[in-house]
């Protein structure tokens, strides 16, 4: 029995489901597999898939407070999104400004979906005397992470970022659920499925585990100092 694996994009599960409807497929990914199709509910995802919904987009509120807690003076941030990733795109709007309002923050939403628009959003950015960036999760921005750091360093913007590639790759700070921990996770449900269980009877796992990386290399590149409160909640600390 081969079994097929899809990772952090819903269209790359969707494209494995839609192409058999037997071959096991365990997924990864960050948003809800119910509303796209891919399980009938997550107790009980009947059909040939199963897998991990790590949380995405559902904690940019989150990231929004860690965002103004390092920047307690910021009036103003930036939000770099995906159009082509429509459904996130939206819901991320919604939440910034939800989360923006209460702390009289004004929101600049850049839109960007190849390199080119990547660096257009940073000018844009510069220009509109922007404090902060809140880049959206899109798995397009994680294949561009270098990109995006380099530019942030550049144009000295600070940024935070939804998962620990791009504190790695030099972002200043990330937020987000463990994808080390989802993969773990997905490689369990893969295995179960070979010794002969079927996705159908293995409830989707959401996760529980969410990863706080900050870059204090970065951190001191931008002239930022990172209060001892925030840097002992970190999760892992890069200098």
């Amino acid at each position: 029995m081969s079994t097929s694996l899809s990772r952090f994009t819903i269209p790359a599960a969707q494209a494995a489901k839609a192409a058999t409807s037997t071959i096991p497929i365990v997924f990864s990914v960050g948003d809800d597999p119910v509303k796209h199709g891919l399980v009938a509910s997550l107790s009980r995802p009947g059909g040939n898939a199963t897998g991990i919904n790590f949380f995405s987009s559902e904690v940019t509120a989150k990231r929004m407070g860690l965002l103004r807690e390092l920047l307690p003076k910021a009036a103003r941030i930036g939000v770099l999104l995906n159009p082509n990733n429509v459904e996130i795109t939206e819901k991320t709007v919604k939440d910034v400004n939800a989360a923006a309002d209460p702390l009289g923050v004004q929101i600049e939403v850049l839109k960007a979906s190849n390199g080119n628009e990547i660096d257009a959003a940073f000018t844009s950015l510069v220009s509109g005397r922007v404090d902060g960036l809140l880049v959206g999760a899109d798995a397009f921005f994680v294949s561009r992470r270098v990109q995006i750091a380099i530019l942030a360093a550049r144009h000295m913007v600070p940024a935070i970022y939804t998962v620990s590639d791009y504190a790695e790759a030099g972002g200043l700070i990330s937020y987000g659920t463990d994808v080390a921990d989802s993969v773990r996770q997905q490689g369990v449900y893969v295995g179960r499925i070979l010794k002969g269980a079927k996705p159908t009877d293995l409830p989707v796992v959401q996760s529980t585990k969410f990863k706080l990386v900050i870059n204090l290399r970065t951190a001191k590149a931008l002239g930022l100092e990172i209060s001892p409160t925030l840097l002992s909640r970190a999760d892992e600390v890069i200098e």
